[in-house]
Formats: C-alpha cells, sequence, structure tokens
C-alpha cells in the first residue's frame, strides 16, 4: 500500500487529463519510472536511453549496407573467376588445334569425323597465312590473362580496373564476332558437316562475351556500343577480305565477266621442286584451282614454270568468270570447297602446301633432298608460329 500511495502521490499523479492522455499516446522508452527521483536526473535517464536506441538503430541499419558491398564485391570476383575458367577452356582446345596444325597430325574428332578434319584443315582455317587455331589460342589467352589480373584487382602497366575491363570488353567482343562469321562460314559453306571444335569455341566466345557484359553492367555495355561497333566492323573486314581470294572473286569484280587466262609463273624451278611435281604426276596427284585465285598462283609459284607443267591442274573455270558461273563438271564432282585444293591418294588437302605436306601425302622419297626437305619443314612450323 505505501509503494502505491507513493506512486499516486507522485508528481505524475498531478498531471491534468490531457496530459495523462498524452502520456498513455507515448510511453516512456523504459519500464520503470522511478519518480522520487529528482527532475534532472529523469531527464538525464531519458537522454541517456535516446542516445543509446538510435545508436543502436544506426548501426542496424547500416549492417545490410556493408554485407551489400560485399556481396558485391564477392560477385565481382567470382564472375571473373568464371572469364578465366572460360578462357582457359579455349586456351587448352585451340593449343591443342594449334599442336595438330603444326605437327601435320589429325585432331581427333569425337564427332563430325571426316568432315570435321576437312573443316579444320580447309582454307577457312588460315587466316593471312597464319592458322586460326593459333589466334584462337592467343585470343583465348589474353582473356584469361586479363580475367585472372582483374578478379585479383593487379592489373599490369598501371592499369586501372575500368580500363581493364574496356579491354576485357573489346578482346571478348572481337572473340564473339570472329565466331559468329566462322558459324555463318560452317553453315552456308560446309551444309551438314559437324565440327565439335568449333561449335565448342563458338559456345566459349559468346559465353565469355555475356559474362563481360554482366559483369559491366549492360548501362555500360550500351555507353560503349560504339567502341563494340568498331571492333566488329573491324574483325568482320579482315576476316572478309582473308578469304575474299581463296573463296570467289564476285566480292572483287562483281557482274563483270572475267575471261580466262592462264597463270604466268615467273619463278625457275629448283631440283627439288621438278623432282616432287614429276612424283605427283606420277601417283595422278591433282591440283584444283581458278585462274583469278592468288593463292592458286602462289602454289604455281612454288614449284616454277618447269615443275608446274608437270602438275595434273584441273582449272575450274576454264570459259572464264561471271557471277552465277557453274564450276566445271569435274570440280563439281568432287565437291571443291576452296582454291586451290589438292587430291592425292584420295585424301584432300585444302589452302596452300608445302613441300613437305606434299611430300609426306604423297610419300615422296627425298634420297639426296631430305635435308632440303627438313630445313623446309622447320621454316613453315617458325613462320607458322610467329603472331
Amino acid at each position: 500500500m505505501a509503494t502505491f500511495t507513493n506512486l499516486s502521490s507522485s508528481p505524475y499523479s498531478k498531471l491534468s487529463s490531457h496530459g495523462k492522455h498524452h502520456l498513455r499516446r507515448h510511453p516512456l522508452p523504459f519500464p520503470t519510472c522511478f519518480p522520487n527521483q529528482p527532475k534532472s536526473d529523469r531527464m538525464l535517464v531519458l537522454l541517456r536511453v535516446k542516445c543509446l536506441n538510435e545508436s543502436s538503430r544506426d548501426a542496424v541499419e547500416s549492417e545490410p549496407t556493408s554485407l551489400s558491398s560485399g556481396s558485391s564485391v564477392s560477385t565481382d570476383i567470382s564472375a571473373y573467376s568464371w572469364c578465366a575458367a572460360l578462357g582457359g577452356l579455349g586456351f587448352l582446345e585451340t593449343g591443342y588445334l594449334s599442336y595438330s596444325k603444326l605437327t601435320g597430325s589429325d585432331a581427333f574428332c569425337p564427332v563430325g569425323g571426316g568432315s570435321c578434319g576437312d573443316i579444320l584443315n580447309s582454307s577457312y582455317a588460315v587466316v593471312y597465312g597464319i592458322p586460326l587455331p593459333l589466334i584462337g589460342m592467343v585470343a583465348y589467352g589474353a582473356a584469361t590473362f586479363l580475367a585472372l589480373k582483374l578478379a585479383s584487382k593487379k592489373l599490369p602497366f598501371g592499369i586501372d580496373e575500368s580500363s581493364g575491363g574496356l579491354i576485357l570488353l573489346g578482346t571478348t567482343t572481337a572473340m564473339a564476332t570472329a565466331s559468329a562469321y566462322f558459324l555463318y562460314i560452317l553453315s552456308t559453306q560446309f551444309p551438314g558437316a559437324s565440327c565439335s571444335y568449333c561449335l565448342v569455341s563458338v559456345l566459349l566466345s559468346f559465353s565469355l562475351f555475356l559474362t563481360t557484359a554482366k559483369i559491366l553492367g549492360w548501362q555500360k555495355i550500351l555507353e560503349e556500343v560504339g567502341l563494340q561497333l568498331c571492333i566488329a566492323g573491324l574483325v568482320f573486314a579482315a576476316l572478309s577480305n582473308s578469304y575474299s581470294e581463296t573463296v570467289s572473286p564476285s566480292a572483287r569484280f562483281g557482274e563483270k565477266f572475267l575471261p580466262y587466262s592462264p597463270m604466268e609463273i615467273k619463278a625457275s624451278s629448283s631440283p627439288l621442286a621438278l623432282k616432287l611435281a614429276a612424283h605427283l604426276h606420277s601417283i595422278g596427284a591433282k591440283m584444283y584451282g581458278a585462274f583469278w585465285c592468288s593463292h592458286c598462283l602462289e602454289q604455281k609459284e612454288m614449284f616454277g614454270r618447269e615443275a608446274a607443267k608437270l602438275l595434273n591442274y584441273a582449272e575450274c573455270f576454264p570459259d572464264g568468270f561471271k557471277t552465277g558461273t557453274d564450276l566445271s563438271q569435274e570440280c563439281k564432282e568432287i565437291k571443291i570447297e576452296g582454291f586451290p585444293m589438292w587430291v592425292i591418294n584420295g585424301q584432300v588437302l585444302k589452302g596452300i602446301q608445302e613441300f613437305p605436306e606434299l611430300a609426306k601425302a604423297s610419300g615422296f622419297e627425298a634420297g639426296e633432298f631430305s635435308g632440303e626437305l627438313a630445313e623446309l619443314a622447320k621454316q613453315s612450323a617458325e613462320a607458322n608460329m610467329q603472331p
């Protein structure tokens, strides 16, 4: 009763009815009142509680922001790691194909069989004299290196993270553009053929581009769309120019009729060229070409005037060329896909062939020319390895 009486007689009991109503609507921030405490002490308690409450609330509110920031950093690192992993797979694939190309061995094709080998050895597998797998290996290697450096935030040459991201975007844009071009070539020039390596490379390059785009954000991609279009245009123009002379003259000559004219060979023949040409003729090896094809002329220049006359050569446009002109019947029957093209002992070789490759395919016994052939093979391998 004493406690109840003291509480009833406390200063809070003297509040007006309006004050009581106000007090009920806004209760004190602590459960127990101390009516006998001096007013100044009670105010101090109120201030302390209020400060503690606001401080705690600020700490709680700031915590999600901190976690969100940490999560963003973790996501970026993880995404760049994905880029590095994709680039590494592409590097291994193209590295194997480059090794097969430089050593002259056939790549194992799990799907596609012979058609896969035909595509990998066609004239489309070389760009400006450089094996396409070697170019791909350099591109995948560069993308992997950049992604690893961005993931660790240790970029070389003082490059900041923003610039590094743009370089990676440019690299993956070029790779995706090239893959799209090759996919078009595969569907138009090799209908019905299958190349598992080609399709895997397309998948990896597009995945690299999309992953990079996701990291940088689509807003950034839209801001740099001009740069991407410029890179894509350069890649497309370079590939088109490289293939135009080998595949079809229509892009260069349009509707103009080109009367047939024999190729003028200026170089003289070496003893090795004469012996190899005679051997190729004796086993029925045949070269298919077109009078307007600069690569066909280059192949004949390798043999020289005298040796080139010994070759079994089939002209696919003996009556001249104009857009829409059909191949000769002989060239149709063997399904010409590009020039020049060799058929040796039933084996099809596409593009310019060096003497060591022709000797190997035809079973040529070099004899006294063994050293010269070995030196030519060494020079060819070194030339192909140069960037």
